[in-house]
């Protein structure tokens, strides 16, 4: 038995062990939870450059308003940026001019409940539920979502293709997502 009584996890075969440094990275042959944790990460610390780099050249990032939302081409979205519009929206953070991000709001995420649903050997489908915590002057937010990705192996790296956001009040008015979800 271990120190809290439980009895030791068994090793799964095949997966990278904990004190393996290969394990924390998202470009293994496998993927964990830690993978869509990276890309909170990177956001979480306004590491825009590094969050821009997780995407594929063509990635489509979505915010669906109202719901689940159906074709993002027939309805309302909150976000619907191509790749090029990702890149646009992360110069526009570098100009210095994004005032409602002047301070940065700090930020942190929980990401949980992450799921593997297709794998076809180039590009896997992964859901995931987070919560982010914002704190800015005009107070403090949290924001719920189920967030889906399409990650796609390109030399050997997880890189995200698609990424959709269902916040959980998207039904309501959004005073401010100054930051990127």
């Amino acid at each position: 038995r271990g120190p809290l009584g439980r009895r030791p996890q068994r090793a799964i075969p095949g997966a990278a062990r904990r004190d393996d440094p290969a394990a924390h990275r998202c470009d293994r042959a496998g993927l964990d939870s830690r993978c869509p944790g990276r890309e909170a990460r990177h956001q979480d610390n306004h590491e825009y450059d590094a969050w821009e780099a997780l995407w594929t050249d063509d990635g489509v990032y979505w915010i669906p308003a109202n719901g689940e939302a159906g074709d993002p081409e027939q309805e309302m979205s909150i976000i619907y940026d191509n790749r090029s519009r990702i890149a646009l929206r992360v110069r526009q953070f570098h100009t210095g001019k994004r005032y409602s991000q002047s301070p940065r709001s700090p930020l942190r995420r929980v990401i949980s409940n992450v799921e593997v649903l297709e794998n076809d050997g180039t590009d896997l489908v992964v859901t995931a539920n987070a919560i982010v915590f914002e704190a800015h002057a005009r107070g403090d937010t949290i924001w719920g979502s189920r967030n889906e990705y399409r990650l796609r192996r390109e030399s050997g790296v997880l890189r995200m293709a698609a990424k959709k956001v269902v916040l959980t009040n998207n039904e309501r008015a959004l005073y401010s997502m100054a930051f990127l979800i």
